[in-house]
C-alpha cells in the first residue's frame, strides 16, 4: 500500500513575514520569502503546497496567491471559508485543489472541522462553483463524523480533509487518543465506501503521525505546517520536510 503523499502548509512562513512587514509591503527586504518556501518543500519532496486565504488576510496575501500559482511545479491547495469573495478569487485563479473550511475570525488557527450538515444549502453553490467553473477539486474539511462524511459524498465533494485536531491533542497512549483514532477509521471506511478520497490534517507531527497511518486506512494525502515550520527553525525547510517524508514512507517513528 501506497504511503500518503504530504502537502505542505506554508501558513506560518506569511506569519512570520507579515509580523514584521504587514505595514511595508514593499520593502525590498520583506523576508521570508513565501516563493522560496514553497519551493524549498518541493525540492524536499512535498507533492503540493497548501495555503490559506482568510478574509481578514492574516498572513497570506492575494499577490501571494498568482505568483505561487506561477512557480509551484506540483499543485496549490488554496484552504478557504465559504465567502463571496474569497470564493471569487478561487474560482478566477483556478487552483488545482480547493479546500472549504470553517473560519473564524477570532481563532487563532482552525478550531474544528466545518459543519457540512448544517450549512447543506450554502455550500452546494460555492462546490458546483468552484468545480465547474474553477475547475478544482473540491475538498471538504470536516470532523471524522458519519453524518458530516455522508453529507459530503451527497454534496458531490469528491474530497474530504479529516480533522485530527481532537486526535492530536489528546495525550499518547490515552483513552481519549485511542477513541479519536476508532473516529477517524471509521470515518474513513466509510469516505471510501462512498467513493471519497480521503485526506487528513491538523496539528500532525513528527510524534502522532505513525501512529495515525497504523490505526487509520484509505489516507491518501495528509497536509501538515505549523509542526513542519517549527522543526525547520532547528534543521532547515527542506531537511523538515525530508523528515517528515521519511515518517511516512517508514515503519520507524524515530526520526533523529
Amino acid at each position: 500500500m501506497n504511503s500518503p503523499t504530504l502537502g505542505v502548509n506554508i501558513d506560518h512562513v506569511a506569519t512570520l513575514r507579515q509580523a514584521r512587514y504587514a505595514r511595508l509591503p514593499e520593502a525590498h527586504n520583506v523576508e521570508p520569502d513565501l516563493i522560496a518556501a514553497a519551493l524549498a518543500c518541493e525540492r524536499a519532496g512535498a507533492s503540493g503546497i497548501t495555503v490559506h486565504l482568510r478574509a481578514d488576510r492574516r498572513h497570506l496575501q492575494d499577490a501571494d496567491l498568482g505568483r505561487l500559482q506561477t512557480v509551484i511545479q506540483t499543485k496549490l491547495n488554496l484552504e478557504l471559508g465559504n465567502t463571496p469573495e474569497i470564493v471569487a478569487i478561487a474560482v478566477a485563479l483556478r487552483p488545482a485543489d480547493v479546500c472549504l473550511v470553517p473560519e473564524n475570525r477570532q481563532e487563532i488557527t482552525t478550531e474544528g472541522g466545518l459543519d457540512a450538515a448544517g450549512l447543506r444549502a450554502e455550500l452546494a453553490p460555492t462546490i458546483r462553483a468552484l468545480s465547474a467553473e474553477g475547475g478544482a477539486r473540491v475538498s471538504l474539511f470536516i470532523d471524522p463524523d458519519p453524518l458530516q462524511v455522508r453529507t459530503a459524498a451527497e454534496l458531490g465533494a469528491p474530497v474530504i480533509e479529516l480533522h485530527t485536531g481532537a486526535y492530536a491533542n489528546a495525550a499518547p497512549g490515552s483513552p481519549a487518543r485511542a477513541a479519536e483514532l476508532e473516529r477517524l477509521r471509521r470515518a474513513s471506511e466509510l469516505g471510501a465506501s462512498l467513493g471519497l478520497q480521503i485526506n487528513a490534517g491538523h496539528g500532525l507531527n513528527y510524534e502522532n503521525l505513525r501512529p495515525l497511518l497504523c490505526a487509520v486506512p484509505n489516507l491518501a494525502e495528509l497536509n501538515i505546517g505549523h509542526s513542519i515550520v517549527s522543526r525547520a527553525v532547528f534543521v532547515g525547510l527542506e531537511n523538515a520536510v525530508r523528515e517528515m517524508l521519511g515518517l511516512l514512507r517508514s515503519n520507524d517513528g524515530n526520526f533523529r
